[in-house]
């Protein structure tokens, strides 16, 4: 019996250890390590706001909240150099006025070709300083130079702004730098800046000067580089405008671009660096060009096939011209046609000046209007003599 019971005890004991074994062996499962950082599923805007535009009609072919208000940043200095070029158009300034850097000036931070006080240069080399290297300092210097102080040239840019239409701009500044604790930003809009783009392009000193890639400074000891990537980006087609940032504000750009008689202008504001900015006005235009022909609708001096009577005139008729060309920009694959109706008066009394206004060719694509064009004449008409024009009176056709 003790034998039995010492046999049972072994047992026990030997299944003991064995079972405590097994518990050893299990492996007990690893936790899935859970991280503690926020993933963000989101993608970053590529901007806030962009728009597309042909550029000798203004029609809108894209855009995004393009009347959304917005700080331009830099992209001001192209306000200042429409108020720079439409005063030297008057004759009220000259390019090769000299400049003298004040001590304000040379207190301006941010992007800067570091002028001294007292250092001068004309106003051409200021205004290229101001738009290939987007100093902020030359800015300042020109504002003084131009208008006497930076607030006058101020309220100077913001009644230029008024006169064009930019309803939804107003601006602080001459260079669009970050305002100071209680001053107010510099405000626009996509659709206004398309607008001053606009209006700038009638000026070839604009293109001429934005268009620049590197240029030397100060007897060329200062190499000021475009911040405009897109002339390299985009050789051949690219040709000018202005780039501006600040942290607040994000990348912007306004820019053009040309191919054949077509030219877009695209606007880019808020994007989150400035190679997602170049991207999307690089694919903005890719499409624009590629989608789009321009349709030659009528040239300037083009004779319109209607007669006018002359009651008084030396001469009984007359045909009018065009007085400027008309372009319309047309997807490729529109099949429609653009028609024209003369609207002219039957007859037209006194002398006739050359370039006076006779009528009006209304110009119409798929039944919409899309334009007007003045019917002007091409020559003098003097009055006919007294004893033609009562001859005339009486019914006979002389």
């Amino acid at each position: 019996m003790k034998k039995v019971f010492v046999v049972l005890l072994i047992l026990l004991f030997w299944a003991t250890l064995t079972d405590a074994r097994t518990v050893q062996k299990k492996k007990v499962p690893a936790q899935k390590k859970v991280s503690t950082s926020k993933i963000n599923t989101e993608k970053e805007e590529p901007y806030k706001s962009y728009i597309v535009v042909e550029s000798s009609t203004g029609k809108v072919l894209e855009g995004e909240n393009i009347r959304a208000k917005r700080p331009p940043a830099s992209v001001t200095k192209l306000m200042l150099a429409y108020v720079v070029l439409d005063k030297v158009a008057k004759g009220e300034i000259n390019l090769t006025d000299k400049v003298t850097t004040s001590k304000d000036a040379s207190k301006i931070g941010g992007s800067q070709v570091y002028l001294k006080e007292g250092e001068v240069f004309t106003l051409e080399e200021m205004m290229k300083a101001i738009l290939v290297a987007s100093g902020n300092d030359a800015a300042y210097a020109v504002a003084e130079h131009v208008a006497g102080s930076k607030d006058e040239f101020v309220r100077l840019m913001n009644e230029k702004a008024k006169s064009l239409g930019m309803t939804d701009s107003e601006f602080h500044s001459p260079h669009g730098l970050p305002p100071s604790a209680g001053k107010e930003e510099d405000i626009s809009t996509c659709n206004d800046l398309v607008i001053l783009a606009r209006e700038l392009l009638k000026y070839p000193k604009l293109l001429e000067w934005t268009s620049i890639k590197s240029e030397g400074f100060r007897d060329n000891k200062f190499i000021m580089n475009n911040h405009n990537k897109l002339l390299m980006k985009m050789p051949n087609l690219a040709d000018g405008m202005k780039t501006g940032y600040y942290r607040e504000t994000g990348f912007n750009v306004v820019a053009t671009a040309k191919k054949g008689d077509l030219r877009f202008i695209v606007v880019v504001m808020g994007s989150p660096s400035a190679k997602i900015r170049d991207n999307v006005a690089m694919e903005k235009f890719k499409r624009a060009f590629s989608q789009y022909k321009i349709l030659s609708v009528v040239k300037k001096g083009e004779i319109i096939d209607r007669d006018i009577i002359l009651a008084d005139g030396k001469y009984r008729k007359i045909k009018g011209v065009a007085n400027v060309n008309f372009v319309y920009p047309i997807m490729n694959d529109k099949k429609g046609t653009v028609k024209k109706e003369i609207a002219i008066p039957e007859k037209i009394s006194g002398e006739i000046k050359e370039g006076q206004k006779l009528g009006e060719l209304v110009i119409k694509f798929e039944n919409e209007q899309i334009g007007k064009v003045d019917i002007v004449s091409p020559t003098y008409v003097p009055k006919a003599n007294l004893f033609t024009r009562l001859i005339r009176k009486m019914g006979f056709n002389l």
